[in-house]
């Protein structure tokens, strides 16, 4: 099994060939080509490469899928004894991307 640890936007994501992964948004439009060079990792089933900190000359080719909504979360601040109650969402904004290849030199 061909898989590789890669960072994007300060967060590490396994990836795996023919799956997809949701990172933060990235300013690139559906069905473009993202090349992810912050790679830490790469292993092909038996050989492991670590990085220090990454890896030369390894790279994770992907392609965006579709700009997708993360689960909504409900913040809700209260203080007793003094009527302040504020309820506010936030949803996330993600970018879903099929990893097509990983490629290491």
């Amino acid at each position: 099994m061909k898989y590789a640890i890669v960072e994007s936007g300060g967060k590490q994501y396994r990836a795996e060939e023919g799956a997809t992964i949701d990172v933060d948004l990235l300013a690139v439009n559906k069905g473009d080509t993202v090349t992810l060079d912050a790679v830490l990792l790469v292993s092909d089933g038996e050989n492991i490469a670590v990085g220090t900190p990454q890896v030369k000359g390894a790279a994770v080719k992907t392609s965006v899928v579709d700009h997708v909504k993360g689960p909504k979360l409900t913040v809700f601040k209260y203080r007793p004894k003094k009527r302040i109650r504020v309820k506010t969402g936030h949803r996330q904004q993600y970018t879903r991307l099929l990893i097509e290849s990983i490629e290491k030199e």
